[in-house]
């Protein structure tokens, strides 16, 4: 299993870190790794691991009348229950499974110690206070962020990480507020990039034809939670909890199942035109 290296990112250390992630992109890229594509006769989609985003005394986005963090839960276990039912040699794991606060780095490390084939992370997204226009989708890959607004999603959901004891030592000096410590991110290459991609435009796909939601597009930004996972792995925002349509649209018991079932049909056709090319 190819391990992900965390390296610390600070002021005094960026042009050595700099180097050093220049060179780890270099292995990948040369002849120990050429494949960007994980499409190879060995890769099935056997084990996914579902991951509810924030959890416990991590709230996650604040609406009016409902939690972030039970919103992705619930939605999560439906997603689950789906898999479950219609994909029987699938196998499905949860991250959480209840109100539990699970550390970033522990998310990505379930997924790794059970060599999983998929990582889905599930939120719901919010525009800053005062502001409630924004509605719709959006499904995110690991990479370097194309816009200021990414930024500021992906600086929004790393931050729970300083709700972590020792997060500092834990993340080497990653801090998710500084803009200097995503220029990691702007040299990091992925052997799972085109894969991811091809999942989270499934995703939005069913998003938008399917469950007819405004799908904002598939995007890239430095997510830690994506950052360590050794699979093709997305992060879904579900839609916004800041917009009052949208917050009654996601709290609704049967509305979480028709976003669950966009995920899950987007995993069907995934798996499908994978596992046709082996």
């Amino acid at each position: 299993m190819r391990k992900v290296i965390l390296i610390t990112i600070n002021k005094r250390n960026i042009v050595k870190n700099i180097i050093l992630i220049s060179l780890f992109s270099l292995f990948f890229l040369s002849g120990s790794f050429k494949e960007t594509n994980v499409n190879k006769s060995a890769y099935q989609v056997k084990k996914i691991v579902i991951d509810a985003g924030h959890g416990g005394k991590d709230s996650g986005t604040v609406g009016k009348n409902c939690l972030e963090k039970d919103v992705v839960l619930s939605i999560a276990l439906k997603l689950g229950d789906i898999i479950k039912e219609n994909l029987k040699d699938v196998e499905v794991i949860y991250t959480r499974d209840d109100d539990t606060f699970v550390p970033l780095d522990k998310r990505a490390e379930i997924a790794n110690k059970n060599d999983a084939d998929l990582f889905i992370s599930i939120h719901a997204n919010s525009e800053p206070k005062g502001h409630h226009s924004a509605y719709g989708t959006e499904t995110y890959v690991m990479g370097e962020h194309t816009s200021d607004r990414n930024l500021e999603i992906a600086k929004k959901e790393n931050s729970v990480i300083l709700m972590e004891e020792n997060y500092e030592e834990k993340y080497e000096g990653f801090d998710p507020n500084s803009p200097e410590s995503y220029i990691l991110f702007s040299l990091y290459q992925s052997a799972y990039v085109y894969n991811s991609l091809k999942l989270a435009e499934y995703i939005e796909d069913q998003f938008k034809n399917r469950v007819k939601r405004n799908s904002r597009g598939v995007k890239r930004a430095g997510f830690i939670v994506l950052w360590k996972t050794a699979m093709p792995s997305v992060l879904t925002e579900v839609g916004y909890l800041s917009n009052r349509e949208e917050e009654i649209y996601l709290k609704d018991p049967l509305s979480q199942v028709y976003v669950a079932s966009g995920i899950f049909r987007a995993i069907r056709d995934y798996k499908e035109e994978i596992e046709s090319a082996n």
